[in-house]
């Protein structure tokens, strides 16, 4: 499930700087369009795997449209993150169901350099995942309207709430400046120390494991 290790729920008090309800999902939301995606999508084992990847590390729609198979090293459970918008590289571990639906996606599709791709072969684009991620949307029953970027968003609170500091979410976000990663998980809440929190990712401390690459 997407929500494995992300600690609490995200919360339910809304980022007053947007007007939209809400600008992120929670992990139960988000395990709701995967499986939406599983039944109803023609494509769905592509879909669900990449609303699983995106809400994991964070991923904006051109990133994980961009994603290509030499930033992933599937023998060695690390994902080598390359950010738009002059965000910072990284590389993140990945979890085992990550890995598995990746490998199943690569038989499945065949050579080729991009992870996801579209019916014609070439690369999937940010507007066609933003319309089929809305039609996931529908199809799963959510009350709102909703978008690719709330799965980034998701993932900041989730992290958040499971006690990850704001340096940890800075590195596992790719952001160059920190006051983007307070804005994009506003509001905040008391909650326990990185040492003390269930881990989101297979580190030893629990905190995000990322290092910064330039293969990435």
């Amino acid at each position: 499930m997407a929500s494995r290790n992300a600690g609490a729920e995200a919360p339910t008090t809304v980022n007053t700087s947007v007007t939209r309800t809400r600008n992120y999902l929670t992990g139960s939301e988000v395990d709701r369009l995967i499986a939406a995606a599983r039944k109803v999508s023609r494509y769905g084992h592509r879909d669900a795997t990449m609303i699983l990847i995106a809400y994991r590390h964070g991923l904006r729609a051109s990133e994980v449209c961009d994603l290509q198979w030499h930033q992933v090293e599937l023998a060695a459970g690390r994902l080598h993150v390359r950010r738009s918008k002059r965000g910072t590289p990284s590389v993140h571990p990945m979890q085992g169901d990550e890995i598995r639906a990746l490998r199943r996606l690569q038989r499945e599709q065949g050579p080729g350099p991009h992870v996801f791709v579209s019916e014609r072969g070439g690369p999937m684009t940010p507007k066609s995942f933003g319309n089929a991620f809305a039609r996931l949307g529908e199809r799963a029953g959510m009350p709102f309207l909703i978008h690719p970027h709330m799965l980034r968003h998701g993932c900041g609170y989730a992290l958040a709430n499971a006690g990850h500091d704001t340096r940890a979410l800075q590195a596992w976000l790719g952001h160059k400046n920190i006051q983007h990663t307070v804005a994009a998980t506003r509001p905040r809440w008391s909650r326990p120390s990185c040492a003390s929190a269930q881990s989101w990712s297979p580190s030893s401390t629990g905190c995000p494991a990322t290092s910064s690459s330039s293969r990435a």
